[in-house]
């Protein structure tokens, strides 16, 4: 029961976030990040997007912090 209750409320998340990328009112990724993380859970194709969008992002802000130690201390004005 737990477990079907969980998987319905990540799909319900999902299909709010995709409605929320087609409506500029609400934001989509706040529902759409959680259903994803819950969904993980329980089916390997979502545990592997997500893993993937964590490697990603870390990998982001990696080469963020590097640019910006890098600039020499130059800002625009």
């Amino acid at each position: 029961m737990r477990k079907t209750f969980r998987i319905t409320l990540g799909v319900t998340l999902v299909v709010l976030g995709l409605i929320g990328g087609l409506i500029p009112v609400v934001q989509g990724w706040m529902f759409g990040i959680p259903g994803l993380l819950i969904l993980s859970e329980y089916f390997p194709p979502v545990k592997r997007l997500v893993e993937w969008a964590k490697a990603k992002a870390s990998r982001g802000s990696k080469k963020s912090a590097q640019g910006d130690a890098g600039d020499g201390g130059a800002s625009i004005r």
